[in-house]
């Protein structure tokens, strides 16, 4: 009888949820689907009225399902014909455990919270003046100029370049190096 449910998907929902389960031991993805189609929609409601937040509830059938079906291949459920009390079981367990965290980081904002400094705001950075930048970059030779935009404008590497332009990777990051040195020191001089 086994056989014949697990050849055919379409009479895995004429099946028993033991029947379902003892097929998941056995690795039978139909199984695995149509308990999840089963048990899926019961998970979701306990979420919703325990924890009164869909994506939470969401969550929640991902959680409970995965402990489940991670419990039927491993053999710790006993009996499998109680498989929705062990779902249901398992919730408690889960929705518990989630209230037992919110509970606690509640309490430890409540003892360390008046000692944390607020976040400080980010220093507004330096504004960029691309009209300077674009004399600057005019400044450099035709090499450097084209080592600099393939290396930060088109995000190639020393190698690529280098094969590129016919230079030697090495020299490809020298000629790099003393450009960015040339910018920067351009640069600077307007600020």
């Amino acid at each position: 009888m086994l056989f014949a449910v697990a050849a055919d998907p379409e009479r895995a929902t004429e099946a028993s949820d033991a029947e379902l389960a003892g097929r998941v031991k056995g690795g039978d993805r139909a199984a695995e689907a149509e308990l999840f189609r089963r048990l899926a929609p019961r998970v979701r409601l306990y979420g919703l009225r325990h924890l009164r937040d869909p994506a939470a509830a969401d969550d929640l059938v991902q959680d409970v399902l995965l402990l489940m079906f991670d419990s039927l291949r491993a053999g710790k459920v006993r009996e499998e014909e109680r498989l929705a009390s062990f779902v249901l079981g398992t919730c408690r367990r889960v929705v518990a455990g989630l209230r037992r965290g919110v509970a606690r980081r509640q309490r430890l904002l409540e003892r360390f919270g008046p000692e944390l400094a607020p976040a400080a705001s980010p220093a507004a950075g330096p504004t960029l003046d691309l009209a300077h930048l674009t004399r600057c970059l005019e400044g450099l030779s035709e090499r450097e100029r084209t080592v600099v935009v393939l290396s930060f404008y088109a995000d190639r590497g020393a190698a690529e370049i280098a094969s590129e332009l016919g230079l030697s990777p090495a020299n490809v990051r020298v000629v790099r190096h003393r450009a960015l040195a040339r910018l920067r020191g351009c640069m600077e001089s307007a600020a």
